[in-house]
């Protein structure tokens, strides 16, 4: 049995890496591209070309805000932004960030290959503790001490969970389109904790910052 301190506890498996550990990750979608401007020319469209099977999980963050898995920002969901430069970061647990800044022109296409590189694995903490995370939607992303993890589907069910090292820890969950969830836990060494969120919507979308972006930049640029 967990020990249970305020938080809603189970037991868990899990399988051992330097400091968490994902377990399978879920793959979930997330980036709606504003209807309005599907056949906008002056917007350019970014695509992303996965260097294997590996880069196609990673989250991918457009100018620090978190759009979605990397194989799923296509069709219905593609990519557009404003011509200009933008920073494309890609995220997966166990890699080094993947960082390439481009420059969008209006009504161009262009593709981002993403490579990611091994991260350096770090020594074991001595004394570790399991959580787990059940939050909904699945497909939030999840940041541990500031550090990105990957997506809540990874730490929840009966097998998923991570192995962090005991004592305080930061948890973050995002989506675009509902508010951010922070929380602290403190756990003890061989300690099992289930942290429960249902994400709350009312945060900004995707599709509102596409669309916030466009009218600053129609204001700032009057006829």
């Amino acid at each position: 049995m967990f020990n249970q301190p305020n938080k809603s506890l189970q037991s868990t498996s899990s399988f051992r890496c330097p400091w968490f550990v994902p377990a399978l990750a879920t793959i979930a979608l997330l980036l709606a591209a504003a209807p309005g401007f599907a056949d906008n020319k002056i917007m350019g469209e970014v695509q992303f070309d996965p260097a294997s099977k590996v880069e196609k999980t990673s989250g991918i963050w457009i100018d620090g805000q978190y759009v979605g898995y990397l194989k799923e920002l296509k069709g219905d969901k593609k990519v557009l932004l404003l011509p200009g430069e933008h920073e494309i970061t890609a995220r997966l647990a166990g890699f080094q960030d993947f960082v390439r800044k481009i420059d969008v022109q209006p009504g161009e296409k262009q593709t981002v290959r993403v490579a990611m590189q091994v991260a350096p694995r770090g020594e074991m903490p001595s004394a570790t503790a399991t959580l787990k995370l059940t939050v909904q939607p699945e497909r939030a992303v999840v940041f541990l001490d500031g550090r990105y993890v990957g997506h809540a589907a990874e730490f929840g069910g009966k097998l998923h969970s991570m192995v962090v090292a005991a004592g305080k820890h930061q948890i973050r969950v995002e989506l675009p389109g509902y508010r951010t969830f922070h929380t602290e836990v403190s756990l003890l060494a061989d300690q099992k904790l289930e942290v429960k969120t249902d994400l709350v919507k009312g945060g900004a979308s995707q599709e509102d910052a596409l669309m916030n972006q466009a009218s600053n930049q129609t204001a700032s640029n009057p006829n």
